[in-house]
């Protein structure tokens, strides 16, 4: 798989529009860390890293729980994929998008750590905008 974030973002984007309750999916550092923001955002109910079984070489599983509304209505209703490994996509301090004029998040990587534009705003850092979400 070239693109590990991509994956995780369809599998995510699939089962809100299929109403799943929860989604699995292979686990890794920075796809922790974007369930971090996501959880913190109010995007997902909840994420946990299920470890891999001593002696067995599979890998860790993240198993994300999605979020709904009072009456089912979905709360990511919208996730793209920004930056990708054919077209990287970097922005300075000055100049860190806003998401739908402020009502969306956007991820970023920065020399600080994976964080919301918002945040990395408030630091004075810039980086690779890895996804939007709203």
């Amino acid at each position: 798989m070239t693109d590990p974030i991509a994956d995780m973002l369809a599998r995510l984007r699939n089962a809100t529009l299929a109403r799943k309750t929860r989604v699995d999916m292979p686990s890794s550092r920075l796809k922790v860390e974007i369930a971090k923001i996501l959880e913190s955002e109010g995007y997902i109910q909840g994420f946990k890293v299920l470890e891999a079984e001593t002696g067995e070489r599979v890998q860790a599983q993240l198993r994300v729980t999605l979020k709904y509304g009072p009456r089912g209505e979905r709360v990511i209703t919208g996730i793209e994929r920004v930056s990708r490994p054919g077209r990287r996509v970097y922005f300075g301090r000055e100049a860190v998008p806003d998401v739908l004029a402020g009502l969306g998040t956007s991820i970023l990587t920065t020399s600080r750590g994976v964080m919301t534009g918002r945040e990395a705003i408030r630091a004075g850092v810039g980086g690779e905008v890895l996804c939007n979400v709203w």
